[in-house]
């Protein structure tokens, strides 16, 4: 346990920070990210639930017990904060992302960058344990403008990339697109889910950045308990996936948003069916769907620099920047690669 406190007699305690102790900081976990993404005004809601099977499903990448700490002022959470690497596909870099979040009643008291500090002491330690021959640095990501994104700034950190959150406010007027020829939908057994997930990988490895690929994260992915199979749009060319859209509702999120919105969570292409309207036809299909089910809106993220026209993709089917975010890089000093 590591505990910072001042050093003046009558000065107010700082915060503990401790090891995350499990299950049981679930509830403040999730009190304290929707009350900092509440008060920046960043649409996203955790639950108990969805965290639950996050933190408790540990890889070599990220294991919750090994990675995140809380901060206590006086025995109450306040803050947390954690780290996770990935190889970026570029095959040179492994980069260790930092994250965390503060109580917005507890904001200026110095515990985001104490705890920072923290984060990066622990990722460097757990950097110098691995024997690869890449560099090593620090990533991390944060709404644009906001408190995280002026932490960064100030501790080191330069913008790498942005990201957007895109929003179709209205699912009236959308047309069906027809599959390009031989292919078709078909649903995805339990069994059949480490092929889509290979499948899905396999896309994105020509993209920007990195991701854990292990079976764990599979099923931090697939075992959600927003997850619903019967949104999924999975396009099949004999028996391979040829792409698809992974959708997703969630309605504890809607419902503290007051919003009836559905998001197109992974839109992916496989190589050999790219430039035959497969995504346009499946983005469309989703749209559809999404509105059979009641929803009005749909929502989709994507890299602003997409090296495949993904941007102007998702603003012709009509969805508009929401939100922008901020890829973060800082070179870590110290670790011997």
């Amino acid at each position: 346990m590591t505990a910072q406190r001042a050093s003046r007699r009558g000065a107010p305690v700082g915060p503990v920070i401790r090891p995350y102790a499990g299950e049981a900081d679930l509830p403040a976990l999730v009190r304290i990210g929707n009350a900092e993404n509440e008060a920046d005004d960043v649409s996203e809601r955790f639950s108990e639930a969805g965290e639950r099977v996050f933190f408790g499903t540990p890889s070599e990448q990220f294991d919750a017990r090994r990675d995140v700490v809380f901060a206590e002022l006086e025995g109450v959470p306040v803050a947390f904060a954690g780290h996770e690497w990935v190889d970026m596909r570029d095959g040179e870099v492994r980069s260790f992302r930092v994250w965390g979040s503060v109580d917005p009643a507890y904001r200026g008291r110095g515990i985001g960058s104490a705890l920072l500090a923290d984060n990066e002491r622990r990722a460097r330690a757990l950097a110098a344990t691995h024997d690869v021959e890449r560099r090593r640095d620090f990533g991390s990501f944060s709404a644009e403008g906001r408190p995280a994104a002026r932490l960064l700034e100030t501790a080191g950190y330069s913008v790498e990339r942005w990201f957007f959150e895109m929003v179709r406010p209205s699912l009236d007027g959308v047309e069906d697109v027809p599959l390009p020829d031989g292919l078709e939908l078909r649903p995805v057994s339990r069994e059949q889910r480490v092929t889509l997930w290979r499948a899905n990988r396999e896309a994105f490895r020509d993209h920007w950045g990195g991701s854990d690929e292990s079976e764990e994260a599979m099923h931090r992915f697939f075992d959600q308990p927003d997850n619903d199979p019967s949104l999924w749009l999975i396009a099949w060319d004999g028996d391979e996936i040829a792409g698809g859209v992974i959708n997703g509702i969630s309605p504890d999120e809607n419902a503290a948003l007051g919003i009836h919105r559905g998001w197109l969570h992974s839109v992916f292409t496989r190589r050999p069916w790219r430039r035959r309207g497969l995504a346009c036809s499946l983005i469309a299909k989703s749209m559809i769907l999404m509105r059979e089910r009641g929803m009005t809106s749909a929502a989709l993220g994507v890299d602003a620099d997409n090296p495949l026209g993904a941007l102007g993709l998702y603003e012709a089917a009509g969805f508009e920047v929401h939100e922008r975010f901020n890829a973060w890089r800082k070179p870590m000093d110290g670790v011997e690669s």
